[in-house]
C-alpha cells in the first residue's frame, strides 16, 4: 500500500512539473512578447514611425530630456533585474535559470497596474559591476526592480545605484516585502491593543528582507533595542564574528553572549520569520506574550502552522506567505502600486515618505468599509477588518487607487516628484477605472468559489477538455467533479493525457450504461415528463443516452449543484433538456451572456444563444440579467442597448423592439446604468455618442453590449474570439440560479475550469 501512495505520489508530482512546463512552453515560449501601439499600415505610417519622421522625436528629446516620457515608452517602463542568486525557492540557480521568474515579474507589473516591464538577467556575480550595468540602463527604464540577489550584494547593488541614478531603484525583496509587513503589523497591533514603541520583536532570517522588515519596524516606531534578531548561527549579539554576520545584522547586535531562538522567545509580542519550516515550536509560542503577532512567512511550509500556534495561543494573531491561509503577506499588495505611483509622477527616486504612505495605505484599506465592487468580486468571504482580515486581498479592486495615489501624494509632498499632479481625485478614480482591464478579474471568481464546496456534474465526462478541466477543478478548487461517462473509457483517455486522476478515487462517475440509480433517474424523468408525452420506454431510453438530461436530473435530485454541458452539440438542445427538467415559475432561460476579456477592459455581450428574435420583454430580461451578473465580477454595469437604428433614427424591427424594451425597464427605477437605441461604436466611444446624442444617460464606454437578436451578438462574441482580441468566459446562462449552464464546442480546457468556478459560487453569492 505505501509503494502504490508513493507511486502516485510521484506521478502527481510528474504531471504537475509537465502542467508547468506546458504553460512556458505552449502555444508560444515564455510569458511575454512584444507588441506595437502605433499602426504601421502603409508608407505614410512607416515615414513617421522610422526615417525621416522619428528625428523629430529624437530631436525633441534633446532639447528637453524630460519630453522623453511624451514621446517614448520610458515613462511607464520598469526593468527587472537579477543575476539570478537568490531566486526564492530554488537559491542561487544563476541568470539565465532565473529568467522565467523575471517573466513572471514583469506579467504581474503588466497585469495589476498596467506597467510595462523588460526583464533583465545579468551573468555578473561582482555587485559593484552588476550595479554599473545597472546605472548605464537609466536612458531606457523610467524605474529600476531589482530581484533575486543575495545579500549582502543586495544591499551594495541598491545603494549604488539610488546613489547615481535619478530613477527610482526598488528592491522588491527588501522594500516589497517590508511594506506588506508593516501594514500587516499595523493592523495586528491595532487589533492586539499595543503599540510599536512598547512591544518586544524575535524574528528568524538575517537576510534582504529580514533585515528590511525590521528596519522598517524602527521607522514605524519600534525600539532597536527590543529587536532579537536570530539567523542560523543564533542570536546576533555583540561580539559575534562568524562569517554569517554583515553590518547590516551588527545594527540588530544584542548585548551578551551566544543564545537561541528559544533563549530570547520569553514574552515576545511579535514573532516574524523569514526564513525556514517549522523553526518555531508551539512550546515557544507558548511563552509569548498575550494575543501574541506571529508572522511565519516562509513558503510553503511556515515557521509554525497557525493551528499548530492557536492550540496553545488561541488568540493569536496570524500571518503567513500561503494563499491558502487569512491574511497572506504577498508583495502584489505593493510593488505595482508603489511603482503606478511612482512613475506616473516622475519621481526620481523612492523615499520612507513614500514606503510609508503605502504602508498606511494598504493598511488603511484593510480597515475601510468593504466596497461594494470588492464585496462582490469577493462574495461568500468575510471582508471585515480584524484577527483575520489584517491586510487586503491581493485582488483587491480597490488597491490601485488608494496605494497608488497615496505613493503618489508623498512623493509630491517630499520634492522627489518631476511632474506633480493637479487634480489627486481625478487620478484616483482614472486609477480606479483602469482596474479590471486584464484576465486576471476572473481571479476573485476563483476566490468565491472556495467559500463552499460544490459539486459540478459534467455532461460529457468522457471529452479530453473536461479530463484537464476536472483535473485543475481538483487542484484549485473545493468543488468536486462529477463526470458522466463510460469508467474504462475515461480511465484510459486520462492516462493517455497523462492526468494522474482516476474515476472513483479523485471524482465520481455517473456511467449511463450501468449505474445503480439508473432505475431512481429515469423514474424521476418520467415524473417530470409523464404529461408532455414522454413515456417509461422513453424516459428509459434517454436516462441511457442523453448524459446532458442526466446531468439535469442529478441536478434536481440535488446529487449536484450545478451541470455543465454544451462541448458538443447545438446550444438549444441542450437548452431543452435543461428547460424540462430544470424550469420552474421561478427558473427559466432569460439569455446567455458571454464576457470577452480585452485588452483594454472586459466587455459583455447578450444574448449569444438563447432568445433568436427577443420580443421586448425578454430583452428587459436579458437586460436586468446582465447587470445582476456583470456584478458578480465586481463591476458595475453600463450596458447599451444595440440596434441599427440609433435613437430612433430607423424604423425597423430591432429599433423598435429596443425601444420598447427600453419603456419596460424605464418603467421602474433601475439601480444600475443603460441606454440605447444605438450603434456599438456610439455604445463604446462616449465622444462620438455625445456627438450624436447629447446628454445620454449613458457616462463613458459601455462594458455590455445586449443585441436585438442572436445573430448580432453571437456574430460579435465569435469576431473577438476568433481575431485573437479576447478571451471568452461563458457563456453563462442567465434565470436558471446557476443550476446550469451550457458552452459551446469551441471552448478550452481553460474555459471549462472558468465556468467551473462561475457554478461553483453558491447560487445566494451569484444574484
Amino acid at each position: 500500500m505505501a509503494d502504490s501512495t508513493d507511486d502516485n505520489a510521484r506521478a502527481g508530482s510528474d504531471s504537475l512539473r509537465q502542467a508547468a512546463l506546458d504553460y512556458h512552453r505552449l502555444p508560444k515560449p515564455g510569458k511575454l512578447e512584444i507588441r506595437a501601439t502605433k499602426p504601421l499600415a502603409n508608407g505614410r505610417d512607416l515615414s513617421r514611425a522610422y526615417s525621416p519622421g522619428v528625428a523629430e522625436a529624437c530631436l525633441e528629446i534633446k532639447s528637453d530630456p524630460d519630453t522623453a516620457r511624451d514621446y517614448t515608452s520610458r515613462g511607464n517602463l520598469v526593468a527587472v533585474v537579477t543575476n539570478g542568486t537568490a531566486v526564492l525557492g530554488l537559491g542561487n540557480i544563476g541568470a539565465l535559470a532565473s529568467k522565467p521568474v523575471m517573466e513572471g515579474k514583469a506579467v504581474l507589473f503588466k497585469k495589476f497596474a498596467n506597467i510595462d516591464c523588460f526583464d533583465i538577467e545579468l551573468e555578473q556575480s561582482d555587485p559593484e559591476k552588476l550595479a554599473e550595468i545597472v546605472c548605464a540602463l537609466e536612458p531606457t527604464f523610467g524605474a529600476i526592480n531589482l530581484e533575486d540577489i543575495k545579500a549582502p550584494d543586495c544591499f551594495i547593488v541598491e545603494k549604488i545605484c539610488r546613489e547615481r541614478m535619478n530613477i527610482p531603484v526598488f528592491h522588491d525583496d527588501q522594500h516589497g516585502t517590508a511594506i506588506v509587513v508593516g501594514a500587516a503589523a499595523t493592523n495586528a497591533l491595532r487589533v492586539a491593543k499595543k503599540s510599536f514603541d512598547e512591544i518586544k520583536v524575535v524574528s528568524t532570517g538575517g537576510g534582504a528582507a529580514g533585515i528590511a522588515c525590521l528596519d522598517m519596524l524602527v521607522k514605524l516606531g519600534v525600539k532597536r533595542e527590543n529587536i532579537w534578531l536570530c539567523d542560523i548561527n543564533g542570536l546576533v549579539h555583540e561580539g559575534r564574528e562568524d562569517e554569517a554576520m554583515t553590518p547590516q545584522k551588527a545594527a540588530f547586535a544584542q548585548p551578551g553572549g551566544p543564545r537561541g531562538l528559544g533563549d530570547v522567545i520569553d514574552g515576545a509580542d511579535l514573532f516574524l520569520g523569514l526564513s525556514g519550516p517549522n523553526l518555531l515550536a508551539p512550546e515557544m509560542v507558548a511563552r509569548m506574550s498575550d494575543r501574541p503577532i506571529i508572522f511565519a512567512l516562509a513558503n510553503p511550509t511556515p515557521e509554525i502552522m497557525p493551528e499548530l500556534a492557536r492550540e496553545v495561543k488561541p488568540d493569536a494573531i496570524i500571518a503567513t506567505g500561503r494563499s491558502d491561509r487569512p491574511n497572506q503577506v504577498n508583495n502584489v499588495l505593493c510593488f505595482p502600486f508603489i511603482f503606478r505611483g511612482a512613475l506616473d509622477v516622475g519621481a526620481t527616486t523612492i523615499n520612507d515618505e513614500m514606503k510609508i504612505a503605502c504602508i498606511e495605505g494598504i493598511a488603511a484599506l484593510a480597515r475601510a468599509t468593504t466596497s461594494a465592487e470588492a464585496a462582490a468580486a469577493y462574495s461568500g468571504e468575510q471582508l471585515s477588518f480584524g484577527p483575520d482580515y489584517l491586510i487586503p486581498k491581493p485582488f483587491d479592486p480597490r488597491l490601485m487607487g488608494v496605494v497608488a495615489s497615496a505613493v503618489a501624494k508623498a512623493a509630491m509632498e517630499t520634492g522627489v516628484a518631476a511632474r506633480p499632479i493637479d487634480d489627486m481625485d481625478a487620478y484616483k478614480r482614472r486609477l480606479d477605472s483602469s482596474v479590471f482591464k486584464s484576465a486576471l478579474l476572473m481571479r476573485p471568481v476563483f476566490d468565491a468559489a472556495r467559500s463552499a464546496t460544490r459539486k459540478i456534474v459534467f455532461a460529457e465526462g468522457e471529452d479530453e477538455r473536461v479530463l484537464r478541466a476536472a483535473h485543475a477543478i481538483i487542484e484549485e478548487t473545493t468543488d468536486t467533479p462529477i463526470l458522466i461517462g463510460r469508467p474504462d473509457v475515461i480511465e484510459t483517455r486520462c492516462e493517455r493525457a497523462g492526468l494522474t486522476i482516476r474515476p472513483g478515487i479523485d471524482f465520481e462517475i455517473v456511467n449511463p450504461e450501468n449505474d445503480p440509480r439508473y432505475r431512481d433517474y429515469w423514474g424521476t424523468y418520467h415524473e417530470i415528463m409523464a404529461r408532455k408525452g414522454v413515456t417509461p420506454d422513453l424516459a428509459k431510453a434517454i436516462m441511457r443516452t442523453n448524459t446532458t438530461a442526466i446531468g439535469a436530473v442529478m441536478v434536481h435530485r440535488e446529487e449536484a449543484d450545478s451541470l455543465i454541458c454544451g462541448t458538443f452539440g447545438q446550444y438549444l438542445w441542450h437548452l431543452n433538456y435543461i428547460e424540462q427538467v430544470l424550469g420552474t415559475k421561478e427558473l427559466r432561460p432569460v439569455g446567455a451572456l458571454s464576457l470577452m476579456i480585452l485588452e483594454d477592459g472586459p466587455l459583455f455581450v447578450a444574448d449569444t444563444q438563447v432568445h433568436a428574435e427577443p420580443s421586448p420583454a425578454q430583452i428587459a430580461e436579458t437586460v436586468e440579467g446582465c447587470a445582476r451578473h456583470i456584478r458578480r465580477f465586481g463591476i458595475a454595469p453600463k450596458i447599451a442597448l444595440c440596434s441599427h437604428s440609433q435613437f430612433g433614427n430607423l424604423d425597423i424591427s430591432s429599433g423598435r423592439r429596443m425601444r420598447a424594451a427600453l419603456e419596460i425597464l424605464d418603467a421602474e427605477p433601475r439601480d444600475f446604468a443603460y441606454e440605447g437605441e444605438m450603434h456599438v461604436d456610439a455604445a463604446l466611444d462616449p465622444e462620438l455618442r455625445e456627438r450624436t446624442f447629447p446628454g445620454a444617460r449613458l457616462s463613458g464606454a459601455a462594458n455590455c453590449l445586449v443585441f436585438a437578436n442572436t445573430d448580432a451578438a453571437s456574430g460579435v462574441r465569435n469576431i473577438l474570439k476568433m481575431k485573437g482580441a479576447g478571451l471568452e468566459v461563458g457563456p453563462l446562462l442567465m434565470g436558471m440560479g446557476n443550476r446550469a449552464h451550457i458552452v459551446t464546442p469551441s471552448i478550452t480546457a481553460r474555459g471549462l475550469l472558468n465556468m467551473s468556478a462561475i457554478a461553483g459560487t453558491p447560487v445566494a453569492h451569484y444574484g
